[in-house]
């Protein structure tokens, strides 16, 4: 027996649900949802789900090995080993969530999750592609203690459903029911940069969790949640925010002095920095009146770059439906190409210089693994033509709007030139 990919299958209503909260939104004038932000977090997601493809048997083998030395042997048509895994799972959940959050170096990873300085559905799909390294270490427990394989799998892609909808601002608090199980309202506590919100709300079903150990707290109507990281990420590039956790903790621990402070920056608390770094480089937070990071191009941009991300997914998609049957070297160069053209697509909505050139060369790019696949049969004559030609549109299209109402191609230079004369 096989566990179904129960994330592949909801993915769709995942989607529709977010549209659907935009909608709302929108018609009851309480939108709180960007189109860039939404689409970050889109990207994060696709970048996760790629990447997946990767390392995912990380967290499989790891847990195989452990279940070999277990002390039972448990059923998995057995009821109750599903309900007992379903608790153990959310137990070990917490305790992944909360060290994640206390620790430098897991706190690179799953900072991402937390950067988006709105909330709604879309912000659920933010993952860390890097959360592989160390999240299969908190699940150990329950291969030893015999809860099989396929319902370890089955049980992991109930929670995520679950903690799905937990991440919206349209749903209250919800009365005696946040007392037992995680609801938007703690989720959104959780979520808070406030200090009296920070690292708390850990669980991922049952709010239990946090009232015995100590890290509940509720939403208070007189504090409103101020949503982001402490020190704001400031950028649509997904890429950059998968990457920026473990550049700023490297360079602290490149500018470190004493040898013991360059070692141990990684699994100190988080946000610990050594006191020389932090006396000559030291790095403000968050202030009060921060305004959340939105740079706007034209809304002709805006609809390319998001046309774009949805073609970029359902060639994505496409991929991900014949990655088991590829090498592991074809994999690892679909998988770079994928994050390289999320990366590409978020210039345009921050509309930074030279964006034009690098959506000509992005174009090209897929131009040519469509023309390589068409010739190795992977791709279809007719699909190829469909896209290759779709391609020499948005590259018409791209020239007309980018030159016109974006940054023009050379911008960049010639504010370098000016600033040197």
């Amino acid at each position: 027996m096989e566990a179904p990919d129960i994330i592949s299958i909801v993915i769709p209503l995942w989607l529709t649900l977010i549209a659907a909260e935009f909608a709302y939104g929108h018609w009851r004038g309480r939108n709180w949802s960007r189109l860039n932000d939404v689409i970050n977090s889109l990207s994060l997601g696709s970048i996760y789900t790629m990447t997946s493809v990767l390392t995912k048997v990380v967290g499989l083998v790891t847990y195989l090995f452990f279940y070999e030395y277990s002390a039972f042997e448990l059923a998995d048509n057995n009821l109750w080993v599903w309900l007992l895994a379903f608790v153990l799972y959310d137990f070990c959940y917490y305790w992944n969530h909360r060290l994640v959050h206390e620790v430098n170096v897991l706190w690179a990873s799953h900072s991402v999750h937390h950067q988006s300085e709105d909330y709604n559905l879309s912000t659920a799909l933010r993952q860390s592609s890097s959360s592989f390294f160390t999240s299969w270490i908190f699940y150990v427990p329950m291969a030893l203690l015999g809860i099989p394989p396929l319902v370890f799998l089955a049980i992991g892609g109930l929670s995520a459903v679950y903690q799905f909808w937990i991440h919206t601002r349209h749903i209250p608090q919800l009365g005696w029911l946040e007392r037992i199980i995680v609801t938007p309202s703690s989720h959104r506590v959780h979520h808070g940069s406030n200090a009296v919100y920070m690292d708390k709300n850990y669980g991922g079903v049952f709010i239990l969790w946090d009232r015995f150990f100590g890290s509940y707290q509720q939403e208070l109507d007189d504090e409103p949640v101020r949503y982001g990281v402490s020190r704001p990420l400031r950028s649509w590039n997904p890429l950059w925010a998968n990457l920026i956790g473990y550049v700023e903790l490297t360079q602290d621990a490149y500018r470190a002095t004493r040898w013991q402070d360059k070692l141990s920056i990684w699994f100190r608390k988080t946000g610990w920095r050594p006191a020389d770094v932090e006396a000559r480089y030291p790095r403000a937070k968050r202030p009060l009146d921060y305004t959340n990071y939105d740079v706007k191009p034209s809304n002709a941009i805006s609809v390319y770059a998001a046309v774009h991300y949805l073609f970029n997914s359902l060639m994505g998609l496409a991929y991900l439906s014949i990655a088991d049957d590829q090498s592991f070297l074809f994999n690892v160069a679909m998988v770079a190409m994928f994050v390289l053209q999320l990366a590409l697509i978020s210039r345009l909505f921050e509309n930074k210089s030279h964006v034009l050139a690098l959506e000509l060369f992005r174009l090209l790019m897929i131009f040519a693994v469509v023309f390589v696949g068409q010739a190795h049969g992977v791709v279809s004559d007719f699909w190829a033509l469909t896209v290759q030609v779709s391609l020499l549109l948005s590259a018409v299209f791209a020239v007309q709007i980018l030159r016109h109402e974006g940054r023009p191609l050379l911008q960049g230079m010639k504010e370098k030139t000016i600033e040197n004369t």
